[in-house]
């Protein structure tokens, strides 16, 4: 079964974003910031991350740099997720290895696309 950590502090767009993956048969994890995801993807196995950016303890780009530069999750597509909109933001996210970036408020069917291009390679 396809696992997604989702990562966020907020608990509604956490919980919509959770609902709307579960739905499509996806597992869910959730964390409410980066430390947390740490935990998560060390007692888990997880397919895709998908992360918000302003968090915090540690920031959604925080995180995304040491999933990629951490040897065993490396390899985890990371998609950033976050009401920061400027392109200089997609330009970091992006900088600091995330595989894609949405925009939110974001579509259903636009995220669930991104996820099904993520989780192919």
């Amino acid at each position: 079964m396809i696992t997604v950590l989702v990562v966020d502090d907020s608990i509604t767009p956490r919980q919509m974003l959770s609902e709307l993956l579960q739905s499509h048969g996806i597992k869910v994890i959730e964390a409410i910031n980066g430390i947390e995801a740490q935990e998560k993807l060390g007692a888990e196995t997880v397919n895709l991350v998908v992360t918000d950016l302003i968090m915090p303890e540690m920031n959604g780009y925080e995180l995304c740099r040491w999933i990629k530069n951490n040897p065993p999750t490396s390899k985890i597509p990371v998609l950033m997720c976050s009401t920061k909109s400027e392109e200089f933001d997609r330009y970091w996210g992006m900088k600091q290895g995330a595989d894609a970036y949405i925009t939110k408020p974001y579509q259903s069917a636009e995220m669930l696309k991104t996820i099904k291009t993520l989780l192919k390679g």
